[in-house]
């Protein structure tokens, strides 16, 4: 890319910008719209990849931000259980008006409110993971105690099990 950023990714790059830390969003010529695609963009494992997921809280209709691992698929059940939010499937209209951000590029901070956010235990086990930074092209990099400062999510077990 030329290194000029699309406005989404500069939205999430001056978000970043103005909390320190030093984070760089990069705009990557090939698509990161799958946690799949990011790995194998980045040259990472699908597992660190941070995918950032919205569904709307079933009682009170507020987004929810899940932050999850690429590999894992949320069980809404277990969190019901473990955090008491109902979980329903958010079109891509809600996400978008919510959160400022369009489905396959939504990045875990930067939305247009602060949402209620739940990060995936199973992030913490890398020294690196890798979020979306607006766009279907754009990521940075970031290490789960960042996430959490940057989010203030709260860690639960979400996976999934098979």
């Amino acid at each position: 890319m030329d290194g000029k950023l699309s406005r989404s990714a500069q939205r999430v790059q001056d978000f970043l910008a103005g909390l320190g830390g030093g984070f760089e969003v990069r705009e990557l010529a090939s698509s990161t719209r799958t946690a799949q695609e990011a790995a194998d963009s980045i040259g990472c494992t699908v597992s660190q990849i941070a995918k950032s997921l919205v569904f709307k809280d079933a009682e009170s209709g507020r987004p929810v931000l899940v932050v999850a691992s690429g590999s894992n698929r949320v069980d809404t059940a277990r969190l019901r259980e473990t955090a008491g939010v109902r979980l329903k499937r958010a079109d891509g209209e809600f996400v978008k008006r919510e959160t400022g951000f369009a489905i396959g590029g939504i990045p875990p901070v930067g939305h247009n409110e602060s949402l209620l956010t739940v990060l995936d235990a199973d992030l913490r086990q890398y020294e690196v993971i890798w979020a979306a930074a607006g766009t279907p092209h754009a990521v940075f990099r970031l290490t789960p105690g960042d996430l959490e400062r940057l989010t203030n999510g709260r860690w639960l077990d979400l996976r999934e099990e098979k």
